[in-house]
């Protein structure tokens, strides 16, 4: 099997990522159509859905690490996408709650053996001069394969919900056997043991992340940012499927299948939030590239909040896909400019430690914020919209309050 290991790295990556991105794009866009057409879930097994997959993640991070780590970064991700295709197999075949539950956790640990394996196999592979470049061309294909994905899968839709997943599943654990044949692996060195990452090491950077946001008011707003952003996001995330399919769709293309109209949405959301980004870039650059962007950051959130309170009130299907589409923007416009701007303050020392710690805390707030408010929504699924964004409203506020914070942003930073 060593001789077919002999493609160039650079090529198997761009090509495994646009695969991969065009599988995902194939799998997920209908994906929560099929759960409530087809599988038939209420709000609280939509929810529940979520937070199995969220809580697999977390809880599997490490211990498939250490396969990574300590034998083949190659072996990791043909695992990894091995699982992840059978994780989505198992849901597009078997449209029931428990069968759901298990594919989420099939691919969530899937996805565990992949996260970080692949960028570290290329990195060692062709070096940290070359890779920079090497992400950055990666990401362009992954657009383009994400966009066929999506189209792909309005079209074979429109004849079966389950059948762009299976396709995808399948074409997923092609993908992982492919690259057990093909993907080359000369630079693999073991991680040292102090380097490695281990459940001790997690609980230590938590700790050590409470103390370091005990001590820094602008860390502390950061954490409780996140955690609120996780308590909110991820019943609304779910939830807003279920509210649009109560809705009669109009005519499009002379159908008003739900298929064909969730791939419109999809795509005309990622456009309007492309050219968002783009004009907020040409016309108030000075001020996304500020020292301290908490002005934009909180009327992004505030743009959020309102986009979540009009969604739930929305009695008319176009006024419910504005909400949407207002929230999506101001999420897509908020990620770089958030990143940017807590890379750029927080010194290298405590750089990892701020970073885990705000990942951390808002899938925590995922886990715990999710099922109560899928419970909600069983009764009350506009209860449980509002409930979100009532959750996600102090969030302006805030990041207003952070300006009140530079003269002690400054000694932090």
């Amino acid at each position: 099997m060593s001789s077919y290991r002999s493609a160039d790295p650079i090529r198997t990556y761009y090509v495994y990522n646009a695969a991969w991105s065009f599988l995902a794009a194939l799998s997920f866009t209908l994906s929560l159509v099929y759960y409530v057409r087809d599988a038939g879930l209420d709000p609280l097994q939509m929810v529940l859905v979520g937070t199995t997959l969220e809580l697999t993640c977390f809880l599997f991070e490490i211990p498939t690490g250490i396969v990574a780590d300590l034998y083949s970064r190659r072996l990791s991700i043909v695992i990894g996408f091995v699982l992840i295709g059978a994780g989505l197999l198992l849901q597009g075949l078997v449209p029931a709650f428990l069968a759901i539950l298990a594919a989420q956790v099939l691919w969530g640990v899937g996805y565990t053996f992949t996260s970080g394996a692949d960028q570290a196999w290329i990195t060692d592979e062709i070096g940290t001069e070359r890779a920079g470049r090497v992400f950055v061309r990666a990401q362009q294909f992954e657009l383009a394969a994400q966009i066929a994905g999506t189209v792909t899968a309005g079209a074979l839709g429109l004849i079966s919900l389950p059948l762009p997943m299976v396709l995808s599943g399948a074409g997923t654990m092609l993908l992982g056997l492919l690259l057990a044949l093909f993907m080359r692996e000369q630079n693999f060195h073991r991680t040292p043991r102090e380097e490695r990452e281990t459940f001790r090491q997690m609980a230590e950077t938590f700790m050590h992340g409470l103390a370091v946001a005990r001590r820094r008011p602008v860390v502390r707003t950061l954490v409780v940012i996140s955690l609120i952003a996780g308590l909110s996001s991820e019943a609304f995330d779910r939830l807003w499927t279920v509210k649009l399919l109560t809705f009669d769709f109009p005519n499009l293309f002379g159908t008003s299948d739900p298929a064909l109209w969730f791939t419109a949405l999809a795509l005309a959301g990622t456009v309007l939030s492309l050219g968002a980004s783009l004009l907020l870039n040409r016309f108030s650059a000075q001020r996304l590239q500020a020292s301290h962007p908490t002005g934009i950051l909180a009327t992004l959130a505030a743009l959020d909040v309102l986009g979540m309170f009009l969604f739930a009130f929305a009695g008319h299907f176009w006024l419910a896909l504005a909400a949407l589409w207002l929230r999506q923007i101001a999420d897509t416009v908020t990620s770089p400019i958030h990143s940017a701007w807590l890379n750029r303050h927080v010194d290298s020392r405590s750089r990892a430690t701020v970073i885990s710690m705000v990942s951390q805390a808002n899938a925590i707030g995922q886990v715990v914020g999710g099922p109560p408010l899928g419970a909600l929504g069983r009764t009350s699924l506009r209860g449980a919209l509002l409930a979100s964004a009532l959750i996600w409203l102090p969030i302006p506020a805030l990041y207003l309050r952070l300006k009140e914070a530079r003269t002690t942003e400054e000694q932090v930073v």
